[in-house]
Parts: structure tokens; sequence; C-alpha cells
């Protein structure tokens, strides 16, 4: 039961976006639009010692982080390589879109124009991190001099609209698709287990959560909050099926409906604006999936670098959480 469902959920809610976002991104590709945009944006890119070629990754991580960081093959410097697997996981992916939209519905705004803008304000936050967090790697581990920019504009063309379909589902979404469900099988089974084994009456999954639940407030969220995180790393998508079957006991994955049911939820469990905001924050800044961190392993061939991926954004996450939340207390 904890695999099928697992496996239902991820499928359900990765499918369906990535089948509209990665033909739409092939297709600007086809047209001769992202030459474009990696131009622009290259003098951007070059203050940060890094290459506008990763413009393009960073586009590609809105689909998946994991097609981000295979997608850096297109930067000929292994240092700015680098850089852009590192920092891929900055900008929010299609497994984060659900949170955040979820949460910025619930505790701030049902307009969906406002919720929009505040959606917004998070995607740049996201990209204006990238930005530093490349200018800090440059000036620090990988150190270097930007590489030069060549790059010849093809023509704007007709795209071939069946050879977009073709790339985009197999080469993009179905490759996507099938890692993350090759790694969401066993961690089904695994949060199954830590939900219907109990210890002492207690269930290990409530044993987890309350050890980590200090860790948690320090951040301004909970145990239960960080648990789901931890535990979603084989897939963004389960973090609030998880939070929703540790609040409810259930012992399975149990989606809600319905957002008014879901905010009272968690509101009675100890959730307020400040939980709100700190999950979102979270959400855009944490440890990559493992999907992404086995790309990035495969990509680079070492152990080092995988775990840089890993450890940069997860530090920014904690110390970006923990001041905001401080900062809350003190008002």
């Amino acid at each position: 039961e904890g695999v099928y469902r697992t496996l239902a959920w991820i499928v359900s809610v990765m499918l369906p976006p990535m089948a509209i976002f990665f033909p739409l991104f092939t297709l600007a590709e086809d047209l001769g639009l992202l030459p474009r945009i990696a131009f622009n944006l290259d003098k951007y890119f070059k203050k940060c010692c890094a290459c506008g070629k990763q413009a393009l990754t960073m586009c590609m991580g809105f689909g998946c982080n994991a097609a981000g960081v295979v997608g850096c093959r297109i930067i000929d410097s292994p240092r700015e390589r680098l850089i852009a697997m590192i920092t891929n996981s900055f900008v929010p992916c299609n497994g984060r879109f659900p949170i955040l939209i979820a949460v910025i519905t619930m505790f701030f705004s049902g307009n969906s124009f406002y919720s929009s803008l505040i959606l917004l304000a998070i995607i740049v936050t996201g990209i204006l991190l990238t930005f530093l967090v490349s200018f800090l790697l440059s000036k620090t581990i990988l150190k270097g001099q930007p590489s030069s920019f060549t790059l010849e504009l093809p023509p704007f063309r007709r795209p071939q609209i069946g050879n977009v379909i073709v790339r985009s589902l197999l080469d993009r979404t179905i490759f996507v698709l099938g890692r993350a469900v090759a790694i969401a099988a066993p961690a089904g089974l695994v949060i199954w287990l830590f939900a219907n084994i109990s210890v002492g009456g207690v269930s290990i999954l409530a044993h987890i959560h309350t050890f980590l639940d200090p860790l948690g407030r320090l951040m301004g969220l909970d145990g239960v909050i960080l648990l789901a995180f931890i535990l979603g790393m084989p897939a963004n998508e389960i973090v609030i099926p998880i939070i929703i079957m540790s609040y409810m006991a259930t012992g399975t994955l149990t989606p809600f409906d319905n957002l008014t049911q879901l905010k009272n939820l968690l509101i009675s469990n100890g959730w307020t604006p400040v939980t709100a905001v700190s999950t979102m924050l979270f959400t855009l800044v944490h440890w990559p999936c493992t999907t992404t961190l086995l790309s990035v392993k495969k990509e680079t061939g070492s152990f080092k670098w995988t775990f840089a991926a890993f450890a940069i954004p997860t530090i920014t996450g904690f110390l970006i959480c923990f001041l905001f939340a401080s900062i809350a207390r003190l008002f």
C-alpha cells in the first residue's frame, strides 16, 4: 500500500505539469528563442564569474532540477558547469510548485492575481539566490575567470511539432519520471513502515518528528514539517501528503481535495503565518531531491561535488529560515 500510494501520488502530480512544461520548453528551443535568452543574460552571469548558458539550465530546472543538471552539458567550462549544477536547485521545480501554491492560497491570498504576485516574488528570490551563490562559489571553492562566450545566434525558424513532442516526452518527461519512480518505490515502503511500526505504543514516525521538533521550531517550522521534507527527498511531491499523514496519524499518504479543510487541519496543529512563510522559504531552498543528486553524481563522477550540491542549498535554507523565524519572534 505504501509503494502503490506513493507511486500513484508522484505520477499524478508530476506528469501533468511536466507534460506541459517540457514540450513548451522544447518548442522555445526549436524556435531559436533560448540561445537569445542565454546571450542577453550573459552579462549578468559574467558578473558572477559564471556563463550565460546557465540561464538555460535554470529555465530547465523549473520543470525538473534533475533535467537542469543534465542540461549543464551545454556549458563548455568544467568550472562554470559545476557552478550551474550546484546552484540549479535554487529555482523551484515542478515538485515544489504545488506546495508553494497551496500554502500561498491557504494563508495569504485566495485571489489568483495576488497569489501569482507572491509566487513570482518567491521565484525571483530563488533566481537572486542563484546569482549570489554562483558569485560566492566563483570566489571561493570554484575560483576562476568567466570563459569567453561565443554564440552564433540561429535564425528564428518554424518548429517541427512532431520532433518537439517526441524529444520533450521521451528525452525529458519519461526520462525524469522514470528516475523518480525508481527512487520513490522503495521510499514509499520505508515511509509506510515508519508510520505503521510502533515502539512503546508510538509509531517510529512520531518518535522521529518529536526528536526533530526543537530544530524545526528554531527554523519556524515543527518536527512534522522537517521530517516531511526529509522523507520527501525522493520526490518533493509527497511532502504535503506526509504532513497530513503525520498530523492525522492515518498510517498512509492521505491527500486533501479541499484546501479549506487542509488549512483547518494545519492551524489546529499550530500553523501560523510565520510557519507558512518558513515552509515556503524552506520549500524554495533545501536539499535537492534524490533524482537530482544522482544526476549530479552521474554528470560529475564525484561524491565531493554531489555532497556540495546537497550541502550548499541545505545550509542556505537552514540559515534563511532561522534568520526569518528569529526576526519574526522579535516582533
